[in-house]
């Protein structure tokens, strides 16, 4: 039995599709019906669950884990489904991290981030003045690393238990048949329309003459051949064959360097997850390059001296401390974190107890810092995204965070494959000490070279108690997803909260440069006023993260959260 609590209800069934209805409902016992389905944003389940940015990528995911799957079988057959209901940040053509906790206790890290093309080099998005040209690493052709997300799927695959022709089926039924998108999906394709065909060659799904309404039926004939193929012959259905062919004759008519070398060569790597501890839990993120498992373990290193929960939430005192940690975090991000087949980065001085207390020696309560005498300190060698969580029958865990980096990354649809490239090249440093597309400063370590993966902030994290697994948390949002994460756990584990009000509390974000702190609209606001008198530069924005967790409770039960930001929903039995 399950308790759940229903938001932002869509209820779509049109008569244009009622001949072929029967057919066209997805899963393995046909019971996910793409034209008829809701927003749930919470829900408590006895045995498994999942909580992702879309409501038909979660109901996949748990109709696997129903079907007899474990928690990877419902991650790949999530992660496709996403690729089609999710198309501004889901995909095949982006890439990502997977990290799981086996039942066993087995931590397991999977790096697919998207690599640089073999003629990609250091200057390429430099002009002839030296000047970084923001334009060419983000929009287009040129802006788009090899993509890994089917390399990462496939590297997830030998601890699934279900055919893979089973688990990529629904993605495929989405596409051919198509699904009723929502308000905040039409939206989304009406304004990102001249974009799509200005950097596109040919005609794409995504665009139509009139503009998509709510209720409308997205149908991706090309991606469903595109995973079909994939289905037969496994990745080389991607990375090699028509497919691969598609990605570069698309490169070849928009002036991209994708070749077919850089895509056959492509391969998912393990890393070993960063796991300390934080108060009574054990924290597990994940390891360069991403920069989020080394940034969360700095900020909550340096908080846990102080006795958080005597200040309060989102008290001018708690949230100052936070501030302060997250520059000095960010800081060493700029300086110290890339890609550690080419970087030596120095991740056990960064999280040592020794490097951490000095970082905090000019913390000053009640005065607000500054970016300019909080720079990076001495290391030596020794926003759009999406996440979704998954915790099966066995106990599981799996935080998943992929990217195309950009909303619909660098807006080009592959002609005649039907996905979208991503625009990761411009999460290296075009030019050391020039900020990207979200603000971040990056240095030598973050540099452009063949074959190296850029830097990136995607977070996925989980945590333990007693060595048992608690939770499995992540969120999208470029540079501010590690202080999303961060602020979650100290709601939770500092100030006490229930999971949903955790996700759902006001976000704030600091990241070194711009010295700026970012906050949402429903921020306190007599703490901004407090924060203001201190010294500090405040922002309003619009809403940071999209946060989806699992909280395994004492007696077992999966208490699951999406978020309230988005279309974010859960499912589970």
């Amino acid at each position: 039995m399950k308790s759940t609590i229903f938001t932002g209800f869509l209820f779509c069934l049109y008569s244009s599709v009622m001949g072929q209805y029967e057919n066209m409902i997805v899963g393995p016992t046909k019971s996910v019906n793409p034209y008829q389905y809701s927003v749930v944003k919470y829900g408590t389940f006895n045995k498994a669950s999942v909580t992702s940015a879309h409501p038909l990528a979660s109901m996949v995911g748990a109709e696997i884990m129903r079907q007899g799957g474990n928690a990877f079988d419902a991650t790949i057959a999530t992660q496709f489904a996403l690729a089609v209901v999710y198309p501004g940040a889901g995909n095949i053509g982006g890439g990502g991290f997977t990290l799981a906790r086996k039942k066993d206790g087995t931590l397991i890290g999977i790096d697919y981030r998207e690599a640089a093309p073999n003629k990609a080099s250091r200057d390429m998005y430099l002009d002839a003045a030296g000047n970084a040209q923001d334009a060419l690493s983000q929009n287009g052709h040129l802006a788009s690393g090899v993509p890994g997300a089917v390399a990462g799927i496939f590297a997830t695959l030998s601890h699934a238990k279900l055919p893979f022709e089973m688990l990529i089926q629904p993605a495929i039924d989405l596409a051919r048949y198509g699904f009723v998108i929502t308000e905040r999906e039409a939206s989304s394709l009406n304004g990102t329309k001249k974009d799509f065909i200005k950097y596109s060659t040919r005609p794409s799904a995504f665009v139509k003459e009139t503009k998509w309404k709510v209720g409308d039926t997205l149908v991706q004939v090309e991606l469903a051949n595109t995973l079909t193929r994939i289905q037969k012959n496994g990745a080389k259905g991607f990375y090699e064959g028509e497919t691969a062919a598609l990605i570069v004759d698309e490169m070849k008519r928009g002036g991209g360097i994708i070749s077919l070398e850089d895509l056959k060569n492509y391969q998912a790597k393990t890393r070993t997850p960063i796991v300390f501890n934080y108060r009574d839990y054990s924290v597990i993120s994940f390891a360069p390059p991403s920069s989020g498992g080394i940034l969360i373990g700095q900020m909550l290193k340096m908080m846990e001296p102080f006795n958080v929960q005597k200040m309060g939430f989102q008290t001018p005192e708690s949230v100052q401390l936070m501030i302060e940690v997250e520059r000095r975090a960010y800081a060493d991000r700029a300086a110290h974190i890339g890609d550690p087949d080419f970087y030596n980065v120095p991740q056990n001085t960064l999280l040592s107890n020794a490097y951490i207390k000095n970082r905090m020696v000019d913390y000053k309560p009640g005065v607000a810092g500054s970016s300019e005498q909080t720079v990076a300190g001495i290391a030596p060698t020794s926003e759009e995204t999406t996440h979704f969580s998954v915790v099966d029958p066995e106990g599981n865990m799996v935080a998943v965070t992929t990217t195309l980096n950009g909303g619909y990354g660098n807006r080009t649809v592959v002609g005649g494959a039907g996905f979208i490239l991503n625009n990761e090249m411009d999460d290296f440093s075009a030019k050391p000490g020039s900020p990207n597309m979200y603000g971040a400063i990056g240095g030598e370590a973050n540099a452009i070279a063949p074959q190296k993966r850029m830097l990136s902030s995607m977070t996925p994290t989980l945590l333990t108690k007693n060595k048992k697994p608690y939770l499995t948390v992540g969120t999208p949002g470029g540079t501010t997803i590690p202080t999303s994460v961060f602020q979650t756990i100290v709601n939770l584990v500092d100030f006490n909260m229930s999971l949903e009000e955790a996700i759902n509390s006001p976000k704030f974000h600091h990241q070194w440069l711009p010295d700026d702190v970012s906050i949402e609209k429903t921020f306190n606001p007599n703490t901004k006023a407090a924060l203001e008198k201190m010294g500090y530069r405040i922002k309003e924005r619009g809403s940071i993260g999209r946060t989806e967790g699992i909280v395994i409770g004492p007696t077992g039960k999966r208490i699951t959260v999406a978020d309230k930001r988005g279309d974010d929903a859960v499912a589970g039995y």
